[in-house]
């Protein structure tokens, strides 16, 4: 058995952590702690029948453990991570701490210095499909964001094949208020959200846009520039991401498509839906499925591609737990079935 610890098992993913590691065959759960949290159960913060104690950071006994999951809040989750390294225990975090390569622009896009910089470089992006062989060796994953997963998962086929011609590519992605964490907010106050629609940080200002550019260069640096505009749906989870992208000379929407049932085919976890059918939340919510599908616009030359997942499965938990398996060697899809 893989004994397993959570941090921030009091927000939206770390419940969710926990929620998938205990149908898990392979994992024990030692601990799940948080700070806030610290003293209670988890029955006391969440609708569940089951409990399960509430440890704060300090008591977490990392010595018990092989991986610790951290789902904690940017900035934080660095020192907690340098300190499970220490002890040689491998560490899959959830925040943006090691996403982005360089530290300088970390600083820039999260507006403070960036408390582990020798670490980035030895910190692998969990995005399974695309990494796994880096992944199963890594001591430090940095699990993908949420919106990134949608559309990195559906354009890197493209960049990879030199289909994505010059220009913007425009990502129109509409997120459930989970997304925004639990910690309460007027904009995710239930008046403000339902039966509304919301857009924020659009154009070129929100944090994950330099995390998919980022991916997208290590395969073509000329790609771009990217257009990333964000919105807020009134319903709890949940990612559409709606993905407008220049064709290069002499691509067509069935090449399109057929590049991405030939990358993703084998993958338990990327469905691409046949022509006529467009991916809603509904194909993937409670799931950690990716629902693609693609639709061509040969008048404009370009192919819409549309890109559904879980933002607290797929988007987080359920990938960290898919690196999990991958990083230990089990069945990719072990507890995520």
């Amino acid at each position: 058995m893989i004994r397993a610890g959570i941090y921030g098992v009091s927000g939206y993913a770390g419940f969710e952590v926990f929620r998938l590691l205990r149908r898990h065959p392979m994992v024990e759960i030692v601990f799940s702690a948080s700070e806030s949290g610290a003293g209670s159960s988890l029955a006391q913060l969440f609708p569940v029948l089951e409990d399960f104690p509430i440890v704060s950071f300090s008591e977490a006994p990392l010595d018990q453990v092989d991986v610790v999951f951290l789902a904690l809040p940017h900035g934080v989750s660095a020192a907690v991570a340098r300190q499970a390294l220490a002890v040689g225990v491998r560490v899959i975090d959830l925040s943006a701490d090691f996403r982005l390569k360089d530290p300088i622009a970390y600083a820039r896009w999260y507006k403070e210095e960036h408390s582990a910089p020798d670490l980035l470089s030895e910190a692998v992006y969990g995005l399974t499909e695309w990494n796994r062989s880096a992944i199963r060796s890594a001591r430090l994953i940095a699990n993908p964001g949420c919106y990134p997963t949608a559309t990195l998962l559906a354009l890197l086929p493209l960049v990879r094949a030199g289909a994505v011609g010059p220009g913007p590519i425009i990502v129109d992605a509409k997120s459930g208020v989970s997304g925004a964490g639990r910690k309460p907010s007027l904009n995710t106050h239930f008046v403000e959200v339902d039966e509304n629609l919301s857009p924020y940080n659009i154009g070129r200002v929100h944090r994950h846009l330099p995390e998919i550019e980022q991916m997208l260069h290590t395969f073509n640096g000329t790609i771009g520039p990217l257009v990333f505009s964000p919105q807020l749906l009134p319903v709890a989870r949940g990612i559409l991401a709606t993905i407008y992208v220049p064709l290069a000379s002499g691509w067509t929407e069935g090449m399109v498509r057929d590049l991405l049932v030939e990358t993703y085919g084998p993958e338990p976890f990327v469905k691409v839906l046949p022509p006529g059918n467009l991916a809603t939340l509904r194909h993937s919510v409670g799931t950690n499925l990716c629902v693609l599908s693609v639709t061509g616009v040969p008048e404009a030359g370009m192919v819409i591609l549309t890109a559904s997942i879980d933002n607290l499965i797929k988007g987080a938990a359920g990938q960290a737990v898919q690196n999990l398996n991958v990083m230990f060697g089990l069945p990719e899809t072990a507890g995520l079935l």
